[in-house]
């Protein structure tokens, strides 16, 4: 009895390596695919998705986004005239991963982006492989507000580190010091996805689940964006409402067609 016992112990351990196996074989396969797209031009159906409704932004409203951003008692920071949305951030970041995804939804609702590529982050980190975008060389136009970004270094270890990209520059890198400070979830500092809206307000961190983008592609994430009560869309398009209302917060509400949707309006008053 003894021994039938051990044999169907080591059956069971046999299997539960197998399936541990393949699992992570198909991890491996899926990050792998994915990776072979990065710096791919967008595709306009990916665009085309990132353009949500505003049935379905109001349908979803706050969703599951948190981590507001907070308030900061410094003058409003101008860039060409407009208010500046400053991102700084970088491509093997996982939370920068997730946090472009409503970025961009946001963004296009004040204006367009030419030049976005397809970015994954990277493999050895946390969420590996998130499927993303990159705004390195990338341009954004808008008549309401300007977007600043900076990728600092690209996705994929050469020699133990991250190459450079880009590098804050004076101005950029002095807001970064000033807000980027220790808080609880970023005990040190210095921590990205780093945005400030205009230095009026300053968001570090992601501000939904990032597990909500493993074990899927673009067209996948960017086709549930259309079901309001998927969780991609609470926590993506619920962030993008988020962003919005912050982005009105800061250009007197305009344009009029965005920031008076009832949605915006109702975040401004929970933020």
């Amino acid at each position: 009895m003894e021994k039938r016992k051990m044999y169907i112990l080591s059956g069971i351990i046999i299997v539960l390596a197998a399936v541990a196996l393949i699992l992570y074989a198909s991890t491996s396969a899926h990050a792998a695919s994915l990776s072979a797209y990065d710096n791919a031009i967008v595709p306009p159906s990916i665009l085309s998705a990132l353009h949500v409704s505003e049935s379905v932004s109001s349908q979803v409203g706050i969703g599951s986004a948190g981590n507001f951003p907070a308030r900061k008692n410094a003058s409003i920071l101008l860039a060409d005239g407009k208010p500046e949305v400053l991102y700084i951030g970088a491509e093997y970041c996982p939370y920068c991963a997730t946090e472009r995804w409503p970025m961009i939804v946001a963004l296009m609702r004040f204006g367009n982006f030419t030049g976005l590529r397809l970015m994954t982050s990277s493999s050895s980190d946390a969420f590996p492989s998130t499927p993303t975008f990159t705004f390195y060389n990338s341009t954004y136009s808008s008549n309401y507000v300007t977007f600043v970004s900076v990728e600092t270094t690209t996705n994929k270890l050469v020699n133990g580190t991250y190459p450079t990209l880009q590098t804050p520059n004076n101005s950029q890198g002095k807001v970064f010091s000033t807000f980027d400070v220790p808080t609880q979830n970023c005990p040190n500092g210095g921590c990205i996805p780093f945005i400030s809206y205009a230095n009026r307000s300053v968001q570090i961190g992601v501000n939904y689940d990032p597990t909500l983008l493993q074990n899927m592609n673009w067209s996948q994430i960017a086709r549930s964006l259309s079901n309001s009560s998927s969780a991609q869309a609470q926590g993506i398009v619920g962030s993008a409402n988020l962003i919005t209302a912050e982005i009105c917060s800061i250009d007197n509400n305009t344009p009029s067609s965005v920031c008076s949707q009832p949605y915006v309006a109702a975040i401004q008053k929970e933020i």
